[in-house]
Order: structure tokens, then C-alpha cells, then sequence
């Protein structure tokens, strides 16, 4: 059997898409998307499941354990400040009132490249469905500091799964 040795996967090699997905279907489309791309750190891919106790008579070793409802945690999304306004203007439009303005959320994680200067390919993708921003933060702005400014979004969603990675060109 012919196995090729296992790559490490860099966590610092990753890209972010949006789609919309109103929960309204017959909505019309109000941004194309939103926002794409270029985030320096993406946190929180997380969920929890609350499990049931069951204590059952004449079971001393233990409790039985049951599966519960599963929470997902915020995901925070950092990037380098942006020249265009794509971001606010998602959040403002959620808060004032479009609450069913939704996007799929698809986090990329590449591989190294096949070839140099090539492509890297998408390994595996982390999917958030339903994303709602829930937050956004704008850089602090100080003159005697050298830091590049630092936007935020907070996401919260409705569901997060794994998708299978895309072949390099694919």
C-alpha cells in the first residue's frame, strides 16, 4: 500500500465566504455579499452539548448519560480595518430590523500548495448556517500607537458543520 506521509494543516492558512440565506425565502437579496475574505483570526468554533442525567434505581455505578441540546458559541471574526463599509452595514441592517437577514458562513482551511505558486487547495470547511452579526467593533483609534487597526464581527448561527475539502483547481 503506497501512503503518502500526512501534511501538517496550518491554522493560519484560511479564507471566509458568505452567502445569503434569508430566513424568508421570497426575500429579495439586499447585499451582494456582504463581505468575503481577508480575516487575520477566526475564534470561537465551538459547540457544547448539555447531557442528560438519568438516575436510575439499581444503577449504583453511575448515571446513565443521554445525549441534550447542543449551544454554539460566538464566533469572532478580526480582520485589518476595511476601506468599505460592508460589514456595519450588515450588522445595521439586522439591527434595524431585517432580523431574517442570515448568511451561510464557510470558513476555508487550505493545505499547503501541490505545486509552487499553485493554488492551495481547501482541506476542509467549517460551515455556520443562519450567521446573525450580533456585534461590531470598530478599530480604536490612538496617534501614538503603531498597531494596525482591528475590525471585529461577532456571529452568532444556528448550526455548525464539516464539509469535505475541494481538490486543488476544483
Amino acid at each position: 500500500m503506497n501512503r503518502q506521509p500526512l501534511n501538517p494543516l496550518y491554522t493560519f492558512r484560511f479564507e471566509l465566504s458568505f452567502t445569503e440565506a434569508p430566513l424568508n425565502k421570497q426575500a429579495s437579496k439586499v447585499l451582494n455579499p456582504p463581505l468575503a475574505g481577508a480575516f487575520s483570526e477566526c475564534t470561537g468554533l465551538e459547540a457544547t452539548m448539555e447531557p442528560k442525567v438519568i438516575k436510575a434505581g439499581g444503577h449504583n455505578y453511575g448515571a446513565i448519560q443521554r445525549a441534550g441540546p447542543v449551544t454554539f458559541a460566538t464566533v469572532v471574526l478580526k480582520r485589518g480595518i476595511s476601506r468599505d463599509a460592508k460589514l456595519l452595514l450588515w450588522f445595521e441592517k439586522v439591527a434595524n430590523g431585517n432580523y431574517g437577514h442570515r448568511c451561510t458562513v464557510r470558513i476555508h482551511l487550505k493545505g499547503p500548495p501541490e505545486q509552487p505558486g499553485a493554488e492551495p487547495p481547501i482541506v476542509l470547511t467549517w460551515r455556520l448556517e443562519r450567521a446573525l452579526p450580533i456585534k461590531f467593533k470598530a478599530a480604536d483609534f490612538n496617534a501614538r500607537a503603531t498597531d494596525v487597526g482591528i475590525e471585529e464581527l461577532h456571529l452568532a448561527h444556528e448550526g455548525l458543520f464539516i464539509e469535505p475539502g475541494r481538490p486543488a483547481g476544483g
